[in-house]
């Protein structure tokens, strides 16, 4: 395989990661899929952290999605527990 279609395969796969975020976070549901609110929130956000404020947003957003990760791997795993023992 190429060198492009590698970084092609790379960059794909980064992306796909970074919408299912978006699923992840509930928004697609909360918003009907609405992509003009997405990107609004998107840009609000980057605002935000160019801000004076932008140290504290990032601390308290990491905070509390690494709670969601960490949350929702425990729930995977808890997942594949129950259905191993069935």
């Amino acid at each position: 395989m190429r060198s492009w279609q590698v970084e092609r395969r790379k960059r794909t796969r980064h992306l796909i990661e970074l919408g299912g975020l978006i699923v992840k976070a509930g928004i697609v549901d909360l918003i009907g899929d609405d992509r003009a609110t997405i990107l609004g929130a998107l840009l609000w956000m980057a605002d935000k952290l160019k801000s004076d404020q932008g140290e504290r947003a990032r601390a308290l957003w990491a905070a509390k999605g690494k709670q969601a990760l960490e949350a929702d791997t425990a729930t995977h795993i808890d997942r594949t527990v129950s259905a191993v023992r069935r």
